[in-house]
């Protein structure tokens, strides 16, 4: 099974950071990174089975979401290159974050089951911190 492990450490209260990435469709935070965000389907952005489409490429449905724990999960359903359907399986991506005494840990973790994952991890590392530094800098 392969990782990907990514965090930052954001000096912002806890509850600010979750009230900005907890809706599924909303990634206005990320706009030098996510060029474009589809939502498919009927269901909220803070609905179980929520669906998105970004940058015409990745097709991700949330599969959990816990509020009080501060956490979320989603599962990436087809992409590009090693993230395609036909080359991943049980792609599964969360996102939690852990106050802490310099304020809030993000952490960015997935796991899943390729045959290439060290192409998957490397496709997916940078795509996670370019995130993480996107949602820091929207918030700092």
């Amino acid at each position: 099974m392969g990782h990907c492990h990514n965090t930052i450490n954001i000096d912002a209260p806890i509850d600010k950071i979750w009230e900005t990435i907890c809706n599924f469709h909303d990634l206005s935070w990320a706009a030098g990174v996510i060029t474009s965000l589809r939502i498919v389907g009927t269901q909220q952005g803070h609905e179980i089975g929520a669906r998105r489409v970004l940058n015409d490429a990745f097709h991700e449905t949330l599969t959990a979401v816990n509020a009080e724990q501060h956490t979320f999960s989603y599962s990436i359903d087809d992409g590009p290159g090693p993230v395609a359907k036909d080359a991943v399986d049980n792609y599964i991506g969360v996102v939690k974050l852990v106050e802490t005494s310099e304020g809030t840990l993000v952490k960015w973790d997935s796991s899943f089951e390729s045959a290439n994952s060290q192409e998957v991890s490397e496709f997916c590392d940078p795509i996670y911190q370019a995130l993480l530094s996107a949602l820091k800098e929207s918030l700092t």
